[in-house]
């Protein structure tokens, strides 16, 4: 099987990709697997740490601004669009794919419509109840449409091939052992919090994790992991004007990017997140209690109603964005933290929620279009 990946921009777009073709390349080792995203975005480095050849093409998504900045950017989005275009034909005539699989973000455009164009069967994958714009606009394209959440279907029209496989979730992730990953950390048995707002990072998530990060370092009470993002990077320096002593405080790790997510998800006791469609499957087939700060920059609140999907359940905390503050967030942490019996019904409650079997599922969709198509 020679199968061709795109997607990208975000985690959310790239881990999926990353589970699926984990699982082809276990169930079928000789499989050739391509990835294509975008030149000089995460999934450059991300795809090839997880094992996988990469190629990149020059993309770049619309600005909804109609300044004449706006407009000029745009008019430079329109031309990567059309380079962007041939350089996806280049490469998948190149590559000369079985079957391409999108998993969303603007990148995965040019390479679907070209698959499409060129013969090649081609499937893609929502993540979320509301569907991305470029996934709606593939759709019509696609011999099938994979969706996590039943309740997307109704925003694509007039595409009668549904298939509801749930989110991917890497292998490593729902293989990963607490005690194991722990020890692999250096880590204790004291709580360990878990926190991250995202690749790119969340000015408010990080400020309001300032105070109660800045007193672990002086009273040792959590072993805390953090993840601040490519936009936090002056949050080090927030800490220690807070007096963390970062360098005397073994028991904080704080980095720009996780990149052993699954180890540091097994080891932790408290998830402190965005409300991400696949960080919640990661929470939940890893049965993580977790306090949820939904993201209200997100098309038809989609985070909210993601978060509330759990919080309905005795699974999660959700605080939305209006109503965080650092002492909201460390009130939440230390009574969730400290209540054993909460932690336990949190876990099982979450991990009640999980689809673990997703990647199967969009296995035997790739297996199936494959037979139809006489490949």
């Amino acid at each position: 099987m020679r199968i061709l990946f795109a997607g990208g921009g975000t985690a959310g777009h790239i881990n999926p990709a990353l589970a699926i073709a984990g699982y082809v390349r276990e169930k079928q080792p000789d499989a050739d697997i391509l990835y294509v995203g975008k030149t000089g975005g995460m999934e450059e480095r991300l795809v090839p740490q997880a094992g996988f050849e990469f190629r990149g093409i020059n993309v770049q998504g619309f600005s909804r601004s109609m300044s004449p900045k706006g407009i000029k950017y745009n008019i430079v989005t329109v031309k990567k669009a059309v380079t962007g275009g041939k350089a996806a034909k280049k490469i998948i005539q190149e590559f000369n794919p079985d079957i391409c699989v999108g998993t969303g973000g603007y990148v995965s455009g040019p390479v679907l419509r070209a698959a499409a164009k060129l013969g090649i069967p081609t499937i893609i994958h929502e993540q979320n109840a509301f569907p991305g714009v470029t996934n709606k606009m593939l759709a019509k394209h696609a011999d099938r449409v994979m969706l996590a959440m039943p309740a997307a279907e109704k925003h694509f029209k007039g595409h009668p091939k549904f298939v509801n496989t749930g989110n991917p979730v890497r292998g490593e992730i729902i293989t990963a052992d607490r005690d194991e990953c722990r020890k692999e950390l250096g880590l204790d048995e004291r709580p360990v919090i878990l926190s991250f707002g995202g690749s790119l990072g969340a000015q408010i998530i990080n400020e309001s994790l300032a105070d109660i990060i800045a007193r672990s370092a002086k009273d040792g009470k959590y072993q805390h992991i953090h993840a601040y993002g490519q936009y936090g990077k002056w949050f080090p320096d927030l800490l220690k004007e807070k007096g963390a002593d970062l360098d005397n405080a073994p028991n904080l790790d704080i980095r720009e990017y996780i990149n052993n997510m699954s180890v540091c998800l097994a080891a932790a006791d408290v998830v402190i997140a965005r409300a991400g469609a696949i960080t919640l499957s990661e929470i939940q087939v890893k049965g993580k209690p977790s306090i949820l700060i939904p993201s209200p920059n997100v098309a038809e609140n989609h985070q909210f109603h993601n978060a509330m999907a759990l919080v309905e359940q005795n699974a999660a905390v959700m605080i939305e964005e209006k109503d965080l503050t650092p002492e909201k967030l460390t009130e939440e942490i230390d009574k969730l933290a400290s209540d054993k019996e909460r932690l336990k019904e949190y876990s099982e409650n979450a991990k009640k929620m999980a689809v673990a079997d997703a990647s199967k599922r969009i296995y035997s969709v790739i297996i199936e279009v494959l037979a139809t198509k006489g490949k």
